[in-house]
């Protein structure tokens, strides 16, 4: 199984840090490291944007921090993209959409268990960005499809090369927008996204998953057809043990869970321990046994890594810095205390 388990360690990748090497230097930190997404240091550096890259209709207003899209535009510059379909490159991140990302990609990770990369998912852009109505451009019917196309081969040419770095590369589809489209006003159905998803990660190259800190429907995540999945069980413990029996048919197709257990905003961070994160962790493993889960395939499949991400803390990168070591501290524990090595 190229992602490996056994409470290994890693995180999400926006970080609050305005410093490449220092933000690169944490993420190096965990067992499987990552490229830091870092919005506070450009705009370039933003989630969205970096997924933006080379899709047609798009206006980014660097000064403003806004993307926007542009249906006149969308149909000026669609043939020029269509035009590079078949050259893998052209959907890469570039240098000027993220100087971590090929910082990261000259690092020498052959020797880590695993490494992974990261893009914005379809979903989440498509309802984040909007046309010159104020509309989603995910409901839009022409733009959609080939918003899941472009995407697609934006996460494969990344892949590739990461493959190229460690042979156990992984991706994370980044979809917090996931948790929004359960609503009857979201204008997009569930059954719609199940569909699209489904499609999109059936383009996608192995191994390949989803992390959001939300709380979707879980049996929604769990029935796709995806390698791991991120989440944030610090705040969704009690909800996610809930879907025991999805959890289990992931876990025994060979899925992986990444429990994101340490906050990292300020306050809750300041009111836990080593001990009650562990016991959260102890707590919702004994639960999902008790309902069915064998206890040692679920911890050969999972993986540890801080809650969420922030760039709203009033001391900067200290606090998610904090729990990254926390996370740290946490596995050695746990490892050493369950006999994982």
């Amino acid at each position: 199984m190229p992602i490996p388990g056994n409470l290994l360690t890693t995180a999400m990748a926006v970080m609050p840090h305005r410093d490449v090497d220092r933000a690169l230097e944490m993420a190096l930190s965990l067992d499987i490291p990552f490229w830091p997404q870092l919005p506070l240091l450009s705009y370039y550096e933003d989630m969205y944007v970096q997924a933006s890259e080379h899709f047609p209709g798009m206006v980014l207003d660097l000064e403003g921090r806004t993307l926007s899209f542009s249906s006149q535009k969308f149909m000026d510059e669609l043939e020029q993209t269509l035009a590079h379909l078949e050259e893998p490159e052209y959907f890469d991140i570039s240098p000027q959409y993220s100087a971590v990302y090929h910082k990261f990609l000259e690092l020498n990770l052959a020797g880590r268990p695993a490494i992974r990369g990261q893009l914005e998912g379809p979903i989440s852009f498509g309802l984040n960005v909007k046309d010159e109505n104020d509309r989603p451009i995910l409901f839009d019917d022409t733009v959609r499809p080939f918003l899941l196309e472009v995407m697609a081969r934006r996460v494969n040419v990344q892949l590739a090369r990461l493959k190229r770095m460690n042979p156990n590369a992984f991706m994370f589809i980044d979809e917090p927008g996931l948790q929004f489209i359960f609503s009857a006003l979201s204008g997009y159905s569930d059954r719609q996204a199940h569909q699209d998803l489904e499609g999109f990660f059936a383009a996608i190259e192995r191994p390949r998953g989803v992390h959001l800190c939300g709380n979707p429907d879980w049996d929604f995540l769990l029935s796709l057809d995806i390698d791991v999945l991120s989440l944030d069980v610090y705040t969704n413990h009690e909800v996610f043990a809930a879907y025991a029996g999805s959890i289990k048919r992931f876990l025994e197709r060979g899925g992986v869970l990444v429990w994101g257990v340490a906050p990292t905003n300020f306050e809750p961070f300041a009111k836990e321990s080593l001990g009650s994160l562990r016991d959260l962790l102890l707590d919702t493993w004994t639960y999902l046994e008790r309902h069915g889960l064998d206890r040692d395939l679920m911890l050969a499949q999972s993986l540890l890594s801080p809650a969420t991400c922030c760039l709203v803390n009033p001391d900067g990168a200290v606090t998610v810095e904090k729990a990254f070591g926390v996370v740290r501290e946490l596995s050695g524990r746990l490892r050493e205390e369950l006999g994982l090595g």
